[in-house]
């Protein structure tokens, strides 16, 4: 089963999205701020057996609002793993000590995190939770021991 998200309820106080981002509806229209990014959404895939893994790509609404988002979504499945952007660089980096405690909540078994987010978000998130941290990069396959299909 997977399933693609829909708006994503911003319900942390810090996740504040992406300072200085615009948007506009069609080309004709003047560029209008869109700084919450209301558009985005996660994906969601189940392995069986196993529990949840949310795809977040950028991830501009907050990791931590992306995995309430998941869990009120599919009440009765565990959270398997997070893998995304989380955008936690540039003016974000204020953010990575209340995203790294809140993410402890969820007691994620693997949080697969790309280079983008950032050196000092990598490191924190290495700190809080070692080797429940896994790098991601472009062309890296997964695979979990034990999954079923």
């Amino acid at each position: 089963m997977s399933r693609l998200s829909g708006e994503i309820p911003r319900r942390t106080p810090y996740e504040l999205g992406l300072h200085g981002q615009v948007a506009r509806a069609t080309e004709s229209d003047p560029w209008q701020p869109d700084e919450f990014l209301m558009d985005e959404r996660f994906c969601a895939a189940q392995v069986r057996g196993r529990g949840l893994v949310v795809f977040s790509a950028c991830c501009h609404a907050g990791i931590v609002n992306v995995l309430h988002a998941a869990r009120q979504a599919f009440p009765d499945i565990p959270l398997l793993a997070a893998m995304g952007g989380f955008h936690l660089s540039g003016e974000n980096e204020a953010i990575i000590p209340e995203t790294v405690r809140d993410l402890a909540a969820f007691d994620l078994p693997l949080v697969i995190s790309p280079p983008c987010p950032g050196w000092r978000a990598v490191a924190a998130l290495d700190r809080a939770f070692g080797e429940r941290v896994v790098p991601a990069a472009v062309g890296k396959l997964f695979t979990l021991e034990g999954a079923t299909a």
